[in-house]
């Protein structure tokens, strides 16, 4: 799907979020959107890794909040993960790692920044649950919309 962000926020004025957020782009595509699958992290990425590595992504997008900790919680294993089960994309309000690969898998990545540690330590995730970072809450079965101008939320399917 061709859209424009720009456009979307002219047509849909007052019916759409916007993320105030500014990520960056390390996945080897800069346009993408989907369905949103939420997922909280608390340091550890296992489940993150189980979501990419064994559900189908079909015109889906994670969206992952672990508060913006200082280290990685995606790198080229999960996005080889994401790529192989159709993931359109990952949004992250974390951080990223091994972005020379990320950047040449044809998957959707933004995130915070970049940290090359990640974390060892053994902890739940929650995934299903609203979200809430940069001014947007996101909830699962959403709409998300990310390009170069930015990250949109609709509660419904853009055209």
């Amino acid at each position: 799907m061709n859209f424009s962000t720009a456009d979307f926020c002219d047509k849909y004025k007052d019916e759409l979020q916007v993320l105030e957020l500014p990520l960056n782009s390390y996945g080897g595509v800069d346009s993408f959107s989907g369905e949103i699958v939420t997922i909280k992290l608390d340091r550890n990425n296992h489940d993150l890794v189980k979501m990419l590595r064994d559900e189908k992504g079909e015109g889906k997008v994670a969206v992952v909040d672990v508060n913006g900790a200082f280290f990685a919680v995606v790198g080229d294993n999960l996005m080889k993960f994401a790529h192989q089960n159709g993931w359109s994309g990952i949004v992250i309000n974390g951080y990223v790692r091994d972005t020379k690969i990320t950047k040449t898998i044809p998957v959707g990545l933004k995130a915070i920044g970049t940290c090359p540690k990640k974390s060892f330590e053994s902890n739940e995730a929650k995934r299903g649950i609203e979200l809430n970072f940069g001014g947007v809450c996101f909830k699962g079965g959403d709409y998300i919309y990310v390009d170069e101008d930015g990250i949109i939320v609709s509660d419904k399917i853009l055209k």
